[in-house]
């Protein structure tokens, strides 16, 4: 249990268990808006969109590219996401995410298959997040 100025922060993807540290505030993209959580928030459990989300700790801001998933809002400063992928802005390479929506919108010119194109619309979505995310990242490091 974390002290009562500090989330506990949980984040864990299909891959792996990202990250858990004591953090200040979370914002994150929820199915119903942007939600942005502090010390001793209400109990909560919320659909995450496709976005981006910000933690800060001791006045730093961090970025972590997030899919779909789910953000549980714990008693005791408790929160836990759940998603289906995570990327950190440290770990985002601008080159891959260009090739990322160049592989994308070329899938999503030549297929027919509506599945295809569904799933090719998202890896646009998530590249071009990834791609603003690692611009910032590097602006605020320059």
């Amino acid at each position: 249990m974390s002290s009562t100025t500090q989330l506990k922060l949980s984040i864990v993807s299909q891959e792996k268990a990202m990250l858990s540290v004591d953090v200040d505030s979370i914002t994150a993209e929820t199915s119903q808006g942007e939600v942005t959580i502090l010390p001793g928030h209400i109990p909560l459990f919320s659909q995450l969109v496709t976005g981006v989300l910000v933690y800060r700790q001791a006045k730093e801001e961090h970025s972590i590219v997030v899919s779909k998933g789910f953000l549980d809002v714990a008693p005791y400063n408790e929160v836990t996401v759940m998603v289906d992928t995570a990327v950190a802005a440290r770990d985002i390479s601008e080159q891959k995410a260009l090739d990322a929506i160049e592989a994308a919108r070329e899938t999503m010119l030549n297929t027919e298959d509506r599945q295809e194109l569904l799933l090719a619309e998202a890896s646009l979505k998530r590249a071009m997040l990834e791609l603003k995310v690692a611009k910032r990242s590097k602006k605020n490091t320059i």
